[in-house]
């Protein structure tokens, strides 16, 4: 997926972030203010273009997890709508990059539980996730990041 153009968050900070990332090969910003991050490459579901952002992540199991937090806004960011579209996504974690399938966590029953232990992990990481939720009606998604063989 990653051999195209790639185009980076349009948030100032975030490009930063990014830049810094890559140039080091995941020696500068995989650890950002204290907790993991990781970059995700989504592709876009209007423009086809491959978009790329960096996210706070936790771990369930061998699996790598995201929140669609997006602060607490009404809406769910736009790599999470891209990722719904197509599942297949690229992540480089440190140096490490590779492909993954992403599937959002299921809300019922014994998964239902289940995603309330990860995002009790992933609050435990980031607090402010928990802060998010409370700004918003929605219920934000939690993503799993399977990676591919």
């Amino acid at each position: 997926m990653t051999s195209a153009k790639i185009v980076d968050s349009p948030v100032g900070w975030v490009q930063d972030h990014i830049r810094s990332y890559v140039d080091s090969n995941g020696q500068e910003g995989h650890i950002w203010r204290g907790v993991p991050t990781l970059l995700l490459t989504t592709t876009g579901r209007k423009s086809g273009e491959l978009r790329r952002t960096a996210l706070i992540y936790g771990r369930d199991g061998e699996d790598f997890v995201i929140v669609a937090s997006k602060g607490g806004a009404p809406n769910n960011p736009l790599w999470y709508e891209n990722l719904v579209a197509d599942q297949k996504v690229t992540i480089q974690v440190g140096p490490e990059v590779f492909d993954c399938e992403a599937s959002t966590y299921e809300e019922s029953g014994a998964a239902g539980e289940h995603r309330q232990k990860v995002w009790d992990s992933l609050v435990a990481i980031w607090p402010g996730f928990a802060e998010y939720q409370t700004k918003t009606a929605r219920r934000i998604p939690l993503v799993c990041l399977k990676k591919l063989s």
